[in-house]
């Protein structure tokens, strides 16, 4: 039996039809909601982290066919398998890894797979190269590919760095899906709480777009901030 096929026996019997009903309608799989027709098996993330540690040498080859499957536990746990093998690689196994996913950014189309991956592996690789990808998938009509941009940066707020968080989120502003709003209202929360220049490096943004910001990205980004401030702003912002 192949490695591939090993790994999608042992979570195949994983199954369970209770959780897979959940999931379905946790993960918005009905007509014309964003995970539609997504696929699943019903198989709690504790245990499929448990599963991706067993095959967590499987090569690269078979992460990507294992990757691209329409079996949302597939991919999920083909995602943590790279996340993993990414920490521990040497820098020309990291460009390997880095390649493989945008190459299969197709598959990593649900926000639990991109924010489980993206600052792990594509934010990871970029603190020390170019960050032009970033933009290039901003202006992507995917929502996944714009979601994998935004998320990105979190391994960059780490870092103390928030400049491309920041103009990122300028970016987005205008963006239409309540998953970017989201995913750029945590991001902006993160710079605020890293340290006080990220604190103040909020308050300047809110400051210049509390008019323009989507209610639930405000919401997001002033969750860590006092309470004063809290009220202060969501007075201002945009009803």
């Amino acid at each position: 039996m192949s490695k591939v096929k090993a790994i999608k026996k042992e979570l195949d019997l994983l199954a369970n039809k209770k959780q897979a009903e959940i999931s379905r309608r946790f993960f918005k799989t009905g007509k014309g909601e964003y995970g539609e027709g997504d696929i699943f098996l019903g198989i709690k993330v504790p245990v499929q982290r448990k599963v991706a540690l067993k095959f967590e040498n499987l090569p690269l080859k078979d992460i990507e066919r294992l990757l691209r499957s329409e079996i949302h536990e597939y991919r999920f746990t083909a995602a943590i398998i790279l996340v993993n093998q990414f920490k521990k690689a040497k820098e020309k196994l990291k460009e390997k890894i880095y390649k493989l996913y945008l190459k299969n950014t197709n598959w990593i189309n649900n926000w639990d797979l991109v924010d489980v991956s993206a600052h792990y592996i594509v934010g990871e690789y970029l603190l020390g190269n170019s960050r032009d990808v970033l933009y290039k998938l901003a202006k992507s009509k995917t929502l996944w590919d714009r979601r994998i941009a935004i998320i990105s940066t979190f391994a960059f707020i780490r870092d103390n760095d928030f400049r491309d968080t920041i103009r990122l989120v300028e970016i987005f502003l205008n963006d239409k899906h309540d998953l970017m709003h989201k995913a750029c209202g945590w991001m902006l929360r993160e710079v605020g709480k890293k340290s006080e220049q990220g604190e103040k490096e909020l308050v300047r943004f809110l400051d210049k777009y509390i008019l323009k910001m989507p209610r639930t990205t405000l919401r997001y980004a002033i969750e860590r901030l006092p309470e004063t401030k809290r009220k202060y702003y969501l007075g201002l912002g945009k009803k």
